[in-house]
């Protein structure tokens, strides 16, 4: 897995004066995710509000980029102290070409190593398995349907009964509705 020194900050509701870091951030194969500190972000596509990147569990943009060597890593409107991930600190002190840190706006600090691949690979998969249903539903019998499929078709129902116009057809689909309902509560 490919590793690399970034500055991490987080914007989601602290404009330019979030937490940051300076880590070791490891790549997925495929180099779409990011993981640091027990984190994972993939890449806004510069559809972002302030980030470039987000955390695939929150949603919270965070700013990711590589270091700069003249120390200017936080917006020039920003601040805050930076926590630099001990065991990184001589690769970075080359980075910046200093043999120590800075003490004003800099921290020493540990971060979690663990990557939780196992974790968004669940969390990942779990949106990539929709139910999907069609049309075809509405022709099968309840007691041709499973139980997710009938909720998705009393939830359809009910929404198509209080957006119809017409009173027989609101009767009709209230009365289909009422068969589905009936077949839910014997199961």
């Amino acid at each position: 897995m490919k590793s690399q020194i970034k500055y991490i900050e987080l914007k989601s509701s602290y404009n330019d004066n979030g937490p940051a870091w300076i880590g070791m951030v490891s790549f997925s194969k495929s180099g779409k995710t990011l993981y640091f500190n027990n984190t994972a972000f993939q890449s806004l596509g510069g559809s972002g509000i302030a980030g470039n990147y987000f955390d695939v569990e929150t949603d919270d943009e965070y700013w990711i980029s590589n270091p700069k060597k003249n120390l200017t890593d936080r917006h020039r409107f920003g601040g805050g102290t930076i926590a630099v991930e001990k065991r990184i600190l001589p690769e970075y002190l080359k980075i910046i070409g200093r043999t120590e840190l800075p003490k004003k706006g800099y921290e020493l600090v540990d971060v979690d190593v663990n990557i939780p691949k196992e974790r968004i690979t669940a969390l990942e998969n779990e949106r990539l398995e929709p139910i999907e249903f069609d049309a075809r539903l509405h022709f099968k019998k309840p007691n041709e349907l499973t139980i997710e499929e009938l909720q998705f078709l009393i939830e359809d129902l009910n929404s198509n009964e209080e957006n119809s116009i017409y009173k027989k057809s609101r009767k009709s689909i209230k009365k289909r509705r009422f068969e589905l309902e009936q077949e839910l509560e014997k199961r």
